[in-house]
């Protein structure tokens, strides 16, 4: 019985270049990057690799495959089949840089991106096809797309990431409607399933030579004789279980999109677009009655160069006057300025990070809550001078002092629920200096008692006379970090000239031979 596929919503856009190498090379031949064998109209090219002592074909060019030739083939018999080949040393590491390219171009139809090796994208392009006047529009792009950087390409577009693939790469391709798919990998040979060399002669003696051979045969035999993934292989290429892609950056959880059909150039024209995205991710965040604390604006070239910028928050906002004003100072403040080349042909605005943003009231004067101006002061700092110029204290869960606390960009610093700073009685003396030194400086000291509170010390060549003491206070050594960490006995002092230190003596006496002083701070 033939699975109903008509709740299956999702749609898979497979992506296949076969001669990305040699592609690779021509592009670079048009613009004088390559050996110069390359021409218009060169000999069939292959690319080579070494394995294991010989020479051997890891691509070929529609020429040399033409001519019989495959990848895996030695060199000495490519030469021997077709006497004239222009050889070239393989660089994957190359290949794979850019696919990347391509994977960071191609992401202008659908964050959902990921790379499908080798020399593929899988596209999960649900919800998107409309942005390009359908499924047909979607595809007819992604041609024009791959025709510009000159490279050829093969596509399928069906309801699994499994089907596609299949289709795109060992049939003709296509657009194939839910339940379409199902019949056309049923007409493939059982090489689409991609098996060990092995596995795939076994069943071509049994006389099993396409899907439907297997589809209809029972499922317990062949997990048995093939191994227990087999079923679920079969079935994923069939499109009865929908395995998804994993992207090669995590979706933002709201993504706008403008498609223009001409390229925009001018400041205006992005100023003026990003308000109206903007306005759209507000409406956005208002039904979900949440806030955005990164904002990420993309800008596609036509020549297929990708330009991210992003705006932080310190506190989640909707407002869109202030996160444009935030993308204006990040635009002014750019190192490289945002070049529109030929001009931007797409712009998408996404929501990196949200938060639950709740109603505010304000006062009847129309003030801003407490903090809301700091607030904004410290977003529109941070975009002209970058997140690590802006700093903020953020609490840790340790009780040594100088490991309390760490510094963050303030924008990026999350909201503080269990390990926030503690609250203190404003009648009592502070307990910890506001100046702290690191690393402390050592001081000479003299204690009437060992154990006890030093009566006088010496700091930087100048004798303090202790008039008031008050401690000690005991912190013990992180001994799961440092085993041989001292144990310190903190004094908050007062000198007759009124100065305030905090003083500490690392190690006890009985465990050290001589403990040593050393000044930590200044209190105010």
């Amino acid at each position: 019985m033939t699975p109903d596929h008509s709740a299956n919503r999702r749609r898979y856009l497979a992506l296949w270049f076969p001669w990305l190498p040699s592609d690779r090379l021509r592009r670079g031949a048009i613009a004088g990057d390559a050996s110069p064998e390359i021409g218009p109209n060169p000999a069939p090219v292959v690319l080579v690799e070494k394995v294991g002592g010989a020479l051997r074909l890891a691509a070929v060019d529609p020429a040399a495959a033409r001519a019989g030739l495959t990848p895996g083939l030695t060199l000495a018999d490519a030469r021997a089949r077709t006497p004239f080949l222009c050889t070239i040393i393989h660089r994957p590491e190359v290949d794979s840089a850019l696919l990347l390219r391509v994977l960071e171009d191609f992401g202008r139809f659908t964050p959902m991106i990921a790379e499908d090796a080798p020399h593929g994208l899988l596209l999960d392009v649900t919800g998107c096809a409309h942005l390009f006047g359908g499924e047909a529009g979607l595809v007819r792009a992604a041609y024009q797309r791959a025709g510009r950087i000159g490279l050829e390409m093969r596509s399928a577009l069906a309801s699994t990431p499994q089907a596609a693939r299949a289709l795109a790469r060992f049939g003709r391709g296509g657009l194939f409607a839910s339940g379409e798919d199902r019949q056309a990998v049923r007409r493939l040979p059982i090489t689409a399933l991609e098996l060990p060399e092995r596995d795939a002669q076994a069943l071509q003696r049994a006389g099993l030579k396409r899907i439907a051979d297997l589809d209809d045969r029972p499922r317990a035999p062949l997990a048995a004789r093939f191994g227990t993934d087999f079923p679920s292989r079969l079935a994923r290429l069939l499109g009865d279980e929908d395995v998804r892609i994993t992207p090669h950056r995590p979706p933002p959880p709201i993504v706008v999109d403008r498609v223009f059909f001409e390229p925009i150039l001018t400041d205006a024209d992005v100023d003026r677009v990003l308000s109206d995205l903007l306005i759209d991710i507000a409406d956005r965040l208002d039904q979900a009655g949440q806030g955005g604390r990164a904002f990420e604006a993309g800008f596609y070239r036509v020549d297929g160069q990708v330009r991210r910028i992003v705006a932080r928050t310190g506190r989640p906002t909707r407002d869109v006057d202030t996160v444009l004003r935030l993308f204006r100072e990040r635009l002014a403040a750019l190192a490289s300025p945002l070049d529109p080349g030929f001009g931007f042909d797409q712009m998408r605005l996404s929501v990196l990070e949200a938060q639950t943003l709740k109603p505010v009231q304000r006062g009847l004067d129309g003030d801003s809550p407490d903090g809301e101006d700091f607030s904004r002061l410290i977003d529109r700092l941070t975009a002209r001078l970058g997140p690590e110029a802006v700093l903020s204290f953020e609490p840790l869960g340790s009780h040594i002092p100088e490991r309390a606390g760490r510094m963050v960009p303030a924008t990026m610093k999350a909201l503080r629920t269990a390990h926030d700073w503690p609250d203190l009685d404003p009648d009592d003396p502070p307990l910890r200096p506001l100046q702290m030194f690191d690393p402390p400086q050592p001081v000479e000291t003299l204690a009437e008692v060992p154990d006890g509170s030093p009566l006088r010390f010496r700091w930087r060549r100048v004798l303090h006379e202790v008039a008031l003491a008050e401690g000690p206070e005991r912190i013990g050594g992180e001994w799961w970090r440092a085993p041989d960490q001292k144990t310190r006995d903190y004094y908050r002092v007062e000198d007759r000239e009124g100065r305030r230190f905090w003083l500490f003596r690392q190690g006890l006496y009985g465990e050290t031979d001589e403990p040593r002083w050393f000044v930590h701070g200044l209190f105010a």
